[in-house]
């Protein structure tokens, strides 16, 4: 829909539709038919792989059907609507990174994978955790990230384990209601007298994240089932326990699953699992952050995404052109008869 700066590969060429010009909803629908057909014009396409847009699918359909052209489409998230439907009916497939995170039927549906750089997140050994230890929450100020939930398991906590400790949220509001709901957070933290464990700490770039997850001790999420939040398997990825709400982790999560799911919104759990894994020694912990990675590396890593996309790409280019010489063989037999 929109581009800001890029830096792309030489073999990469981005195309915008023109909302950052501020191109209204029509314009941006004949901006998208002008980018579409003069691409077709220039380049032969195998497949097209519509990634978190299900309206470009919806659009750009009824064009690649003609041409034979078959349509991947990328969706990992909660939010069920016509347009998803629709998209969903008119691609050949449907891909995301956990089942859990796409809300439709699952007929046409593969699961691939997150896809996160293991080798950018990854543990550091020259890294030693915080001391007070960290207990670490990454993403935006937002009321699906359910942070309530972790202040109240704080409070919980605070009474049961009489070491030192400290949280921090690292994360910015996004949209005018972050901004009431961050309010709303700080303000739960002073009236549960947390000042000196919770810290709230502005969000960094990507590159910045390893270094945060490196620190911490336990990291935490609080996002229901139903979605796939990335942060989670980079936390993993670093070498570290992370405690979840989210059933969709649960196969990452693997024999771990039991100790580390907490249920959603449940405040007393969640405080019992920061306990146990607090009182945990060291190497414990070192071992669960470990195991972690290596489910990540096999199930999420860039690698395993990329290769269970291309196995996609290649069957679908295979089946339309298995479908052409069909079709080619056919007229050749019908013109004998």
């Amino acid at each position: 829909m929109r581009a800001g700066r890029i830096e792309v590969p030489e073999n990469v060429r981005v195309y915008s539709v023109g909302k950052e010009k501020g191109y209204s909803e029509p314009r941006r629908a004949i901006e998208f038919y002008r980018l579409l057909f003069q691409i077709l014009r220039e380049d032969r396409i195998d497949v097209c792989f519509s990634h978190m847009i299900p309206i470009f699918t919806v659009l750009a359909a009824p064009v690649f059907k003609a041409k034979g052209i078959p349509i991947v489409t990328w969706h990992a998230h909660p939010s069920l609507t016509w347009i998803l439907k629709l998209a969903h009916r008119l691609s050949d497939r449907m891909v995301t990174s956990v089942a859990t995170a796409y809300p439709y039927r699952h007929d046409k549906l593969v699961v691939i994978g997150q896809g996160i750089d293991t080798d950018l997140f990854s543990p550091d050994d020259n890294v030693p955790p915080d001391k007070p230890p960290m207990i670490l929450c990454v993403g935006r100020l937002s009321p699906v990230k359910d942070h309530p939930t972790l202040l109240k398991a704080v409070y919980l906590l605070r009474q049961r384990w009489d070491k030192p400790f400290q949280v921090v949220v690292l994360g910015n509001p996004a949209t005018p209601r972050d901004e009431s709901y961050a309010k709303v957070l700080h303000a739960q933290v002073k009236e549960l007298g947390l000042e000196d464990i919770v810290h709230f700490e502005p969000a960094v770039p990507m590159v910045n994240l390893p270094s945060w997850y490196r620190r911490c001790t336990v990291y935490v999420n609080l996002t229901p089932t139903g979605s796939g939040d990335k942060v989670v398997w980079e936390a993993m990825a670093c070498g570290k326990p992370c405690l979840v709400a989210n059933e969709g982790f649960q196969e990452t999560l693997g024999i771990y699953a039991a100790q580390l799911l907490f249920r959603y919104r449940d405040a007393e759990q969640l405080s019992d699992r920061f306990l146990w894994l607090l009182a945990l020694p060291q190497e414990k912990r070192d071992m669960i952050g470990l195991y972690l990675r290596e489910r990540v590396v096999k199930l999420h890593s860039l690698n395993h995404l990329t290769d269970q996309l291309l196995k996609i790409f290649l069957f679908l280019r295979k089946r339309k052109l298995q479908r052409r010489q069909d079709y080619e063989a056919q007229k050749v037999s019908d013109h004998r008869k």
